[in-house]
């Protein structure tokens, strides 16, 4: 069991011992210090004026627990908060700017399985905070420096059920979303919502688009009945349910909505890496423009960025990362390899409505199936490989060691090492979310990908002598 304290957010696994889990008292505390951090960061001129923060979490069975201690810390701080309740991690970032407020909280673990929770932290603009500002946050909570307020200056809470249908009705007034043309394609669509908020807003979603909804896995209980993290392992019950209803694709997202994979109406995987690839070619050939993902995203959106005559870069991993590039390189789409989707056009977040409602329209006005549409774009493939950390494993050294070892290769270590050979390209790191090292290798084959990927995991022991 274990609590991390990352550019992420607060992260652990619910119950044990104070400081090394997930416990009543550290999602107290770093609630706390969020606050505190926000009511320091107040502008001198209006420290009097009662500052909002909205907060919304996923379905987790730990989620009511942690989301009362988290609110009514807030409220003890002086903080009024606006409690979405049952959300997603995109809905929330729609609504602190709608809702004019100074941050928000999401609870979530995200992919992670369910004895995981979190508190992921936002700014006044609906983003992920920054390295900086997030370690302000963990000084605050590691020096306890709150200070609460009395009785006549306690915060309110204002309940507030709409946004995940204001969310909808946003991203259906996207420009680039075409409701009409999805309608006339009559598309029957397989959704596991595995058993988080993504059962409810998803299908809500497609049914506002004209779609015909199989429901897989879409009571907001909190019991995953797969590993949340939408791989091709997790997910044979979906491939198998799309060839059986003869739907034209399947839908996958994690608990927080934030991650999005497709179901080839063949029920092979589209490909969590080929979401993005998809949606930015629909968007680059309606709109000229330059694309982020991150490190280690697929060479694909690259390719289809050149394609359209646009500028890819590639950010170290972190969604934050990725969003400071999109707003350097003024790109018009971008996010991660995992199946996050960044639209600026709504929002600068990963956003899987945003991603299904712009590869429903690419695919309507394509009139081709979703496994020709997966034809059609580059071959990569990938192999995602993790070592378990332990004490006597130095994270450090091994990245050093591996560096001086491929010195000769093409290197980068903003994040970890990356080393991009002719044909194929491996990026070793340690995870911001777990506690393991992440080798994730891509090449032209499946065998090659997974060929490279024991290489290297091969030489990693060597190194670490284990």
């Amino acid at each position: 069991m274990t609590l991390i304290k990352s550019i992420s957010g607060i992260r652990g696994t619910i119950g044990g011992k104070v400081g090394d889990n997930l416990t009543p008292v550290d999602a107290v505390k770093f609630a706390s210090a969020y606050g505190t951090w926000l009511k320091n960061s107040q502008d001198s001129v209006v420290k009097e004026t009662k500052l909002k923060v909205v907060v919304g979490r996923d379905a987790r069975i730990s989620g009511p627990m942690i989301h009362n201690l988290v609110v009514n810390t807030l409220i003890g701080l002086g903080i009024d908060v606006i409690d979405l309740g049952l959300s997603t991690t995109p809905t929330v970032e729609v609504a602190v700017p709608l809702e004019k407020a100074n941050g928000g909280i999401i609870l979530t673990a995200s992919h992670n399985p369910k004895q995981w929770n979190a508190l992921k932290l936002l700014n006044e603009k609906g983003e992920f905070l920054n390295g900086v500002e997030g370690e302000k946050i963990l000084q605050i909570a590691e020096a306890e420096a709150f200070e609460f307020s009395d009785v006549d200056s306690l915060g309110e809470i204002i309940e507030n059920d709409a946004y995940m249908d204001i969310h909808i009705d946003e991203v259906l007034n996207l420009p680039l979303v075409d409701v009409d043309a999805v309608k006339a394609a009559k598309f029957k669509v397989v959704v596991d919502g595995v058993n988080s908020s993504g059962g409810v807003i998803i299908p809500k979603l497609l049914e506002q688009m004209g779609v015909e909804v199989v429901k897989l896995y879409c009571e907001p209980n909190g019991h995953f009945p797969h590993n949340p993290e939408p791989l091709k392992e997790h997910l044979t019950d979906i491939c198998e349910l799309v060839v059986k209803e003869k739907a034209h694709l399947g839908v996958v997202v994690d608990p927080d909505v934030d991650r999005l994979a497709f179901i080839s109406d063949d029920g092979e995987m589209f490909g969590e890496e080929y979401t993005l690839v998809a949606v930015a070619d629909y968007v680059l050939s309606k709109t000229s423009g330059n694309t982020v993902s991150n490190m280690s995203s697929s060479r694909a959106l690259r390719d289809v960025t050149n394609s359209h005559n646009g500028s890819y870069e590639a950010s170290a991993v972190g969604e934050v990362n990725v969003v400071e590039l999109m707003k350097k390189n003024n790109a018009i789409i971008g996010g991660e390899g995992n199946g996050g989707i960044i639209y600026p056009e709504s929002h600068y977040g990963r956003d899987s409505l945003v991603g299904v409602a712009l590869f429903l329209t690419h695919l309507a006005n394509k009139k081709i199936s979703v496994a020709e549409l997966r034809a059609s774009y580059p071959e990569y493939y990938m192999s995602k490989n993790k070592i378990e950390l332990t004490p006597q494993i130095d994270v450090d050294a091994i990245l050093v060691a591996m560096t001086e070892k491929y010195k000769n290769e093409d290197i980068t270590t903003i994040d970890g090492v990356k080393i991009d050979f002719a044909n194929e390209w491996v990026h070793l790191r340690k995870s911001n979310t777990e506690p393991i090292i992440r080798i994730y290798t891509e090449a032209p084959s499946q065998a090659q990908a997974d060929a490279l990927a024991l290489r290297i995991i091969d030489e990693i022991k060597a190194v670490a002598g284990i």
